[in-house]
């Protein structure tokens, strides 16, 4: 949940209302009765609305949620429609930015179609968004089926406060990483709000591998390599290399070493980039890490090591964004 940050958005004229719930809808059919009983669910006391962007369903997606409109607004939740029926779905970043577009709340809160709001999400993220103005409220969530993304499921529920900026990358990666240049903060109510479903349709899975990657590097050099004057890459192996070839020139400039524990790769001495531009072409040294030097971009995934991983990064004695960053 966050506040609304453009008045200027507010749509059609009419009482506004505190909450604006934002659901874009595409082929939602399987899910729909589910999600939208959860909005009717909810045990929040304030003035809430629904505004909902169908984006070319094809399927029965719009007759279900004209039989909830009556059920929501019977209620006193507001339900406001938009849509369109064109050959092709525009997507799920449109659809959002039209609901948002046509809803009136002081607060948006984002859910997705084939997700469930336990009854009191609404009630407890407008509360923490009315103690932090300037901060998107997230939460803990249960994935549906539980057995599903257990790492990624582990690492999200357990980030610390001071992780959700350094660590927490969220799926609208482009919206969080403006809200972080222009100074926002994140917090998290550490109760689990959300049921939120892993299947093959998942919006999650139309967005491209490489262009989360190249987003991310933008993101990097940005914000924390303007403050390293060298730094080194911990990960010699594919990844680590991955993001070195990513890096301008001048960031690959302050690369002062790769680290690792593999010590093939250490016994190599130096990596060499082939495909680089200068001359003589550069040869990043390989260290073990224990004798490499802070700041780190950490290239490692986390909860793959049995925990050896963790152990040798707080066996340094670190701390995360001053003397390492995870971009795993």
């Amino acid at each position: 949940m966050l506040a609304r940050g453009d008045p200027g958005a507010i749509g059609p004229a009419r009482a506004p209302a505190q909450v604006s719930v934002i659901l874009p809808v595409h082929d939602a059919e399987p899910w729909l009765d589910e999600c939208l009983g959860s909005v009717l669910q909810q045990d929040f006391e304030g003035s809430m609305e629904l505004s909902i962007f169908n984006d070319a369903s094809k399927d029965k997606s719009m007759t279900i949620i004209e039989k909830w409109k009556k059920k929501l607004e019977d209620s006193g939740i507001l339900v406001v429609i938009g849509g369109h029926d064109s050959p092709s779905p525009r997507g799920v970043g449109y659809s959002k930015n039209q609901a948002v577009a046509q809803s009136s709340g002081s607060y948006l809160c984002f859910l997705d179609a084939d997700d469930v709001m336990m009854p009191q999400r609404v009630r407890l993220q407008h509360e923490a968004a009315l103690r932090h103005p300037e901060s998107i409220i997230g939460c803990q969530v249960t994935r549906e089926p539980p057995n599903s993304t257990e790492r990624y499921m582990r690492w999200i529920n357990q980030l610390a406060p001071d992780q959700l900026l350094t660590q927490g990358v969220p799926e609208d990666l482009l919206f969080f990483y403006e809200h972080l240049r222009k100074g926002g903060g994140v917090v998290r109510v550490d109760q689990s709000l959300l049921l939120y479903r892993y299947h093959p349709g998942a919006a999650t899975h139309s967005v491209l591998e490489t262009t989360i990657w190249a987003h991310r590097v933008r993101f990097l050099e940005e914000q924390a390599l303007p403050h390293w004057a060298t730094f080194t890459i911990w990960n010699a192996g594919r990844q680590g290399r991955r993001l070195y070839r990513s890096l301008t020139a001048g960031s690959q400039r302050k690369v002062a070493a790769f680290c690792d524990v593999d010590e093939n790769k250490i016994r190599k001495g130096f990596y060499c980039y082939e495909d680089s531009q200068e001359r003589p072409k550069p040869r990043i040294p390989v260290l073990h890490f224990r004798a490499a030097r802070p700041p780190f971009v950490i290239c490692v995934k986390l909860d793959l090591t049995g925990g050896v991983f963790e152990d040798n990064l707080r066996s340094l004695n670190l701390q995360e964004g001053r003397d390492f960053l995870h971009f795993s």
